[in-house]
């Protein structure tokens, strides 16, 4: 398995299904780059606004993509066995739970959001704009959670061209809306933060309906049957989902957690430090799309080769795409540290959110080969079904070690922002090392069940 041709094949094999994810990723990436930039335009308690409010709906967002992830290594491991037809009810059910998903963080955003930023104590400056944010985007989270159950099922059967064809629309749809909506173009009024917000909760619905009707029409989903008939909820079927998916949800909280709520500690500290931070890690989130969008793909890759009952093949691709994932960050944080000056320029002139956010883009250049590895092994684990051992893992390493951290440096000591993110070094470190460990673990006991 390790010789110099299976290492070519696997590769190609890997960057065939994560290629169109990269873009994807890339594009998301990019509606969060726009959003950011066009906000920053409007000043820096417009961009502190969008700052902590993108951060609070993706907090709840993320929580619930969880769950519906666990239909990637479900589809993935069906398909591989040559069970296609049987894909389609957990599609259908995973459509369900996303409706549901969406409907309750419409109310509890506009049960608790104000609330909650008063608590936390962001400053009043921009705390009215960040509410205004939140509630324009969540109206779009019905549509982006059925999105989501189609995108997983599409991913999983190892076809994943239709999500880079949305993601692309999505893109396009969300700079243009945003341009109308935020600055008043075309005869629409000018809403500020609200309308960023408006504007991708629009981008939600299209791109939902864009993928159903793909999907609807193409002859590789029709064995599916995913659109066949209105099925009855299937509690078993919800159960499976729900039992494999809540420790996905657990296990991608932790880390995406840990940023969105040091986003929201920020937020305490005004509105110069909340904008470089912002910018900080926008870009560290765009540079991490690439290794997401392979993790992916590591998740099916392992799932195909163990549903045709191959352990050996598994094994040597999980290994290989936590190794591109490694290597991939590592060409990032080489950029980062040359180039990090240019990379601020691009977002602000002010010259005290410059200085702040260059001394964050180091710290992101030193964690980032750890987040790759960590991410990597994460998906070769989804692969293997593993999901309850990775989510003790990241809670322990990002909540236990990284936020107690962040915490003491943000609030207690009132530390330079640069210190707040020693805590990612340490969360992103702890994490790599023992989700690696587990993947070695794993693999290596179902290869000697074979």
């Amino acid at each position: 398995m390790w010789r110099t041709s299976n290492w070519r094949e696997e590769t190609r094999g890997l960057f065939r299904l994560a290629g169109p994810l990269i873009v994807n990723n890339l594009a998301i990436a990019g509606m969060q780059f726009a959003d950011v930039v066009m906000a920053g335009r409007l000043g820096a308690e417009s961009l502190a606004a969008v700052a902590v409010g993108s951060s609070i709906w993706f907090f709840g967002f993320v929580m619930c993509l969880g769950v519906l992830m666990a239909i990637s290594p479900i589809a993935a491991r069906l398909f591989g066995a040559g069970n296609p037809e049987l894909i389609g009810r957990y599609t259908r059910q995973g459509m369900y739970l996303g409706i549901a998903f969406g409907l309750l963080l419409i109310v509890l955003a506009h049960l608790t959001v104000k609330s909650l930023l008063v608590v936390i104590g962001v400053d009043e400056s921009f705390r009215d704009l960040t509410v205004g944010y939140v509630l324009a985007i969540i109206p779009g989270a019905p549509a982006i959670f059925v999105f989501l159950a189609l995108r997983f099922t599409t991913e999983g059967i190892g076809y994943t061209r239709p999500i880079m064809f949305t993601s692309i629309l999505s893109l396009i749809c969300n700079v243009f809306l945003n341009y109308v909506l935020m600055f008043g173009h075309f005869g629409a009024p000018a809403l500020g933060v609200a309308g960023c917000g408006l504007a991708s909760a629009i981008t939600m619905w299209l791109i939902m309906i864009a993928l159903a009707t793909y999907m609807m029409l193409s002859p590789r989903h029709k064995p599916l049957r995913i659109f066949s008939r209105v099925a009855p909820l299937r509690p078993s079927v919800l159960k499976e989902i729900l039992i494999l998916g809540v420790p996905i949800a657990v296990t991608i909280t932790a880390e995406a957690g840990l940023f969105n709520a040091v986003s929201i500690l920020m937020g305490t500290r005004g509105a110069a430090i909340a904008a470089a931070h912002q910018i900080a890690i926008n870009f560290a989130a765009t540079m991490f799309m690439v290794p997401l969008a392979l993790s992916a793909a590591i998740t099916i890759r392992v799932g195909h080769a163990l549903g045709a009952g191959n352990a050996q093949a598994a094994r040597f691709s999980g290994a290989l795409g936590i190794l591109i994932c490694a290597c991939f960050m590592t060409c990032s944080a080489a950029f980062l540290l040359i180039f990090r000056h240019a990379v601020v320029g691009l977002y602000t002139n002010d010259a005290s959110v410059t200085s702040i956010a260059i001394s964050l883009l180091l710290m992101a250049a030193i964690f980032q080969v750890a987040d790759g590895i960590q991410i990597g092994a994460a998906g070769a684990l989804r692969g293997y079904k593993d999901t309850r051992l990775p989510m003790a893992i990241n809670t322990f390493a990002f909540w236990v070690l990284a936020f107690p951290l962040a915490y003491l440096a943000a609030v207690t000591f009132k530390s330079p922002p640069s210190y707040v993110w020693g805590g990612f070094v340490v969360g992103l470190t702890v994490a790599a090392i023992l989700l690696a460990w587990r993947y070695a673990y794993v693999s290596l006991s179902a290869l000697s069940k074979e």
